[in-house]
């Protein structure tokens, strides 16, 4: 075996099983490491972010969107593969595009460049969020809220541990680095809200009187 196949095997392991219940020792072994981007996003990271839509696909079909209303809101299969669609493109863009940013702040920080590592930094630190997803089986505001902020704690634990060790810098500029990546991703979330609200006011959505 040549050393970037074992260098390829070594990501999927670390990412596949040591992520979940050893992501320190994980930043520790992708520090050492070099993946390509394209091996993470389509090797793993792609099938993390089919989860989300599928069971939100598959919560809505069979139990409707419960958003505080009486009575739950159903829609077409044909709107609702639409709006998975739409869910599923938003999340590939929120990954790649943080990771290119991350790589972009890298340079102010004194960190390391390697796009292959940002993207599985960035994997790692949504991988909570997405096996979270399940609560979207049962797509209820309360349930799914109750459920994703304990996770999106985790997700952003793992974000400020992981910079330091993975990208190589003193904690301090890790935290600083983090906080700017944290902002990016707020002004990603209003954007989104922003622009599921136009959708849905061009009837691409449930019809909520607005």
């Amino acid at each position: 075996m040549s050393a970037d196949s074992a260098t390829i095997k070594s990501i999927d392991s670390l990412i596949l099983l040591k992520s979940l219940y050893q992501p320190l020792d994980t930043f520790e072994e992708l520090s050492k490491t070099n993946p390509t981007p394209v091996h993470i996003l389509m090797g793993y990271a792609v099938w993390l972010l089919i989860l989300p839509p599928v069971f939100s696909l598959i919560g809505a079909a069979n139990f409707g969107w419960r958003l505080g209303a009486a009575e739950p809101l159903y829609m077409t299969m044909d709107t609702l593969w639409v709006i998975s669609l739409g869910y599923f493109a938003a999340l590939a863009f929120g990954l790649i595009s943080t990771a290119i940013i991350s790589r972009w702040m890298a340079s102010t920080y004194g960190a390391n460049t390697s796009l292959g590592r940002h993207m599985a930094l960035i994997t790692i630190v949504g991988e909570p969020l997405a096996i979270a997803s399940i609560a979207h089986l049962f797509p209820d505001v309360f349930v799914n809220v109750l459920v994703m902020i304990p996770t999106m704690i985790w997700s952003m634990y793992l974000l400020y541990k992981g910079i330091p060790i993975v990208l190589e810098i003193p904690p301090e500029r890790g935290m600083l680095m983090a906080s700017a990546l944290v902002g990016w991703l707020l002004v990603a979330a209003v954007s989104l809200l922003g622009l599921s609200m136009t959708l849905w006011v061009m009837g691409v959505g449930p019809l909520l009187g607005v």
